[in-house]
């Protein structure tokens, strides 16, 4: 295994500093310390906004080849250190090594699939002359840099989901400060190690460690242009509430249901849902939640998955044969014991796991779970999925949307126009046909509605909130 070090500093304005060393980051499995990160204060998070606010001209004249240059080199040099990034990620987040690797090659792809992107933000000739009044005008509009950015950054994707953030920011010309998860910072502080390598215009970047309540400036500084958001939608929608004028992107949480229909291939259906259900021990926001089962299927495959639950493999993520790692601490583990443990004595029937060690807590099913329970109603966020049947696929549509989240779904079906009637009717952002939710590829479009919250990433939908739109309208006289 790579050796990590045992101290990292912050990232200001493109510099790595070394004010102290606060920030205890602990080894999930074995709950000790496993490094030390220099942490932000308030001083430091506004000289991060003040020298982003500096860098915004500079940012927006870099030519696109530039941009572009700086987003490959970040791509080369996360492969020479994939290794090294993988083992950090199990480590901090015990994310089960495999997946952990899987993190770093999406890391990969979307800072690639940025640099694609960074050479091609194109606008749009318009003709104006639509009435007599206009006989004459041309007009023609160009996307122009939103200016310096605010991202908050979760947990559960350290690397990836600040890649979704930052690497968007670079390929558009956004100066930006970021804030990762204070439990796992250290990915967002190799990508800040890798960005510094670069030309970038000092006060480009800042990468802050920082508790939450010492963070407001985030969220509340005016000289920032656009807040990213992903993590809870408590407290994504309070920041919101928080961020005055700017433009605010939110990815929150859901209880991402998928339906089994009757025509189903089960046996494909079965590894694609334990997957989505339990992978990274279910901390993912499109985790598999709800399975939404066709009944005349519905005892088979029940039979099925509880005897493949029943065969993964928890333990230490620097296993390699390890399906379930820890969740990324006890009192997470706590809660959420604690919802199922409501869900049974509220009459739902526990087929299997439902024991808890620690932080470590087993893969769970439970069956007929009453919908006023918070494991039904909340976002698990979890080892836990809930079993349901169904007779008409009308209701099984209606089940997925008796939620307040609306992130993804999946369905397996073969019917066509049951596929297309889904789309149509399912108040969620994106429909997965013979998949889970929980699949995406980094240049989708991806969010939520309702709970789940607003706008899109995805690398060149993410540059579009990231920039204006900046018309010009010509005379021809």
């Amino acid at each position: 295994m790579p050796i990590l070090k045992d101290v990292y500093p912050l990232y200001l304005a493109n510099e790595a500093k070394q004010p102290n060393t606060d920030l205890e980051v602990t080894d999930k499995f074995t709950g000790k310390v496993a490094f030390r990160c220099a942490q932000a204060d308030a001083a430091t998070i506004d000289a991060g906004i003040a020298a982003a606010v500096k860098a915004a001209e500079p940012m927006a004249r870099l030519a696109a080849y530039e941009r572009q240059a700086v987003l490959m080199h970040c791509v080369t040099r996360f492969t020479e250190r994939f290794d090294e990034l993988a083992y950090a990620l199990c480590v901090e987040a015990g994310k089960p090594i495999k997946d952990s690797e899987g993190e770093v090659g999406r890391l990969i792809d979307t800072f690639r699939i940025a640099a694609e992107e960074s050479v091609r933000i194109t606008g749009e000739v318009q003709p104006l002359d639509i009435a007599a009044r206009a006989k004459g005008y041309q007009g023609i509009w160009k996307r122009v840099p939103i200016g310096p950015c605010s991202f908050i950054s979760p947990f559960n994707f350290p690397l990836n989901l600040a890649a979704h953030k930052i690497a968007p920011a670079i390929a558009m010309g956004c100066p930006f400060v970021m804030k990762p998860a204070s439990r796992t910072p250290l990915g967002a502080l190799i990508i800040g190690e890798i960005l510094a390598e670069t030309d970038l215009p000092k006060g480009a970047f800042s990468i802050l460690p920082a508790h939450r309540d010492g963070a407001d400036l985030f969220t509340t500084d005016d000289r920032l242009k656009l807040l990213s958001f992903t993590g809870s939608p408590g407290v994504g929608w309070d920041l919101k509430a928080k961020a005055g004028k700017k433009k605010v992107v939110l990815e929150l949480g859901g209880n991402a249901a998928v339906i089994v229909d009757h025509d189903a291939n089960l046996d494909d259906a079965l590894e694609r849902i334990v997957f989505g259900a339990f992978y990274q021990s279910g901390q993912s926001c499109i985790g598999v939640q709800r399975i939404i089962i066709h009944e005349s299927v519905y005892d088979k495959f029940r039979d099925m998955l509880v005897a493949r639950t029943k065969t993964l493999v928890s333990g230490d993520p620097k296993d390699r044969n390890t399906f379930i790692g820890p969740m990324i601490d006890v009192k997470e583990a706590s809660r959420l014991d604690g919802w199922i443990q409501e869900a049974v004595a509220a009459g739902a029937t526990l087929l299997c796991g439902g024991a808890r060690d620690g932080s470590m807590l087993e893969a769970t099913l439970l069956e007929n779970t009453p919908r006023n329970t918070n494991a039904y109603r909340e976002e698990a966020f979890g080892p836990v999925a809930l079993l349901s049947k169904f007779s008409n696929f009308n209701d099984a549509l209606e089940e997925v949307n008796d939620s307040k989240f609306g992130l993804q779904a999946g369905i397996f079906t073969r019917d066509l126009f049951k596929t297309l009637d889904a789309w149509d009717r399912l108040e969620v952002g994106g429909v997965v046909i013979n998949d889970v939710p929980s699949y995406r590829v980094d240049n989708m479009p991806y969010g939520g509605v309702k709970d789940s919250g607003l706008g899109r990433e995805g690398v060149k939908f993410a540059m579009e909130d990231m920039s204006e739109i900046r018309n010009l309208v010509i005379r021809r006289t």
